[in-house]
Order: C-alpha cells, then structure tokens, then sequence
C-alpha cells in the first residue's frame, strides 16, 4: 500500500467564532491541540518519505477563510513545506473541482491517512469520497475536529463520526478509524 498523509482546512479562522455561550476557549484548545497532533504525524510522514497533501479552503471575500485573508491562511503547525502538495478548495469535498485525485494518481497513492477541520463537513464528505473512489482511509480519531453544532459539542460530533466512519466501505476499501500515536508509515 501507498500511502499519504491528507490534511483539510487547519486554517487561522476555521472555528472564528463559533463558540457560543463562552466555549469558544474550548474550541481553541481542542483546535490547537488536533493541529499539534497533525503536525506531529507531518513531521513523521516527511521522515520516512510517506508524501504530505494539505488541502485549504479558499472562500468569497466576506466569508472567515476569503482567500488571501489572514483567517485564510494554514495553522503553523500544518503548513505546507517544499515537497508537500498544496490543494486547493471550495467545496465540503476536497477531490470536487480539485486536483486531489490527480495529484494522488500520479504518486501511486491507494491509501490515505486523513485528518483536519470541521468533522461533519470537510473530513466526512473526503473520507466517504476518497474510499468510493477507490482508497483505502484511516481516519485519525484524534485528529479531527469541529466546532458545537445545535445541541451537539464537538466532542460529541468527534465521537459520533470515528463511530460512524469506522468501517464504512464501497467494495473492497474502507475506513479505519485510529489514534494519531497508532498511525504508523
């Protein structure tokens, strides 16, 4: 297997705001501490030559993550370094409109380790995507997050999609759903 690290949307402004009834300390920590996490996995992808694909969101002009805008722009912990692959997106699923699926062909990749931002948007629709399309997935339980949607926390919805994702399939690939420490490459 041929495998790549896939990162979605660890931008400055991911969860600007989102936190309501004072929680949106707690989101930055939770936020913080994926994008420390996802870092870490990077810096391991990188050392032992696993290719490294972060994806980034580029919004319209009046929107948190307007491309070109300091929300826009990659956490430190995540960014893009020479060598990388940077995709760009606009769209909840990163192979829609993008080079994603090109970049991974031409590299032989068939399994994807994917992590990053807004759990029940960006990285379910990408998970759920890239397996339809033929790739293997292992998605880093701890490696995403979200913001409080509604009666949920992030917390919740984090648990509710590992849940829910382990074992999702189409024919023969699937996702596996396993902590940052458990991910080996």
């Amino acid at each position: 297997m041929t495998t790549a690290l896939l990162i979605i949307d660890v931008q400055k402004a991911i969860i600007e705001g989102a936190g309501k009834d004072g929680r949106q300390a707690v989101l930055d920590k939770a936020l913080d501490d994926v994008a420390a996490r996802l870092g870490r996995l990077q810096e391991k992808a990188r050392a032992t030559g696993v290719p490294v694909i972060v994806v980034q969101h580029d919004d319209k002009f009046d929107h948190r993550l307007a491309k070109g805008s300091p929300g826009w722009e990659l956490r430190d912990e995540i960014a893009a370094k020479p060598g990388d692959v940077l995709v760009s997106k606009t769209a909840c699923d990163s192979f829609f409109e993008t080079d994603l699926e090109q970049q991974l062909k031409e590299r032989g990749i068939d399994h994807l380790v994917i992590g990053g931002c807004m759990t029940q948007y960006c990285v379910d629709t990408t998970a759920r995507r890239a397996v339809t399309l033929g790739y293997d997935v292992t998605l880093v339980a701890d490696g995403h997050t979200t913001a409080d949607s509604g009666a949920l926390t992030y917390d919740q919805i984090i648990a509710h999609h590992n849940r829910l994702l382990d074992g999702f399939d189409a024919g023969t690939k699937a996702i596996a759903v396993k902590k940052a420490e458990e991910v080996g490459f």
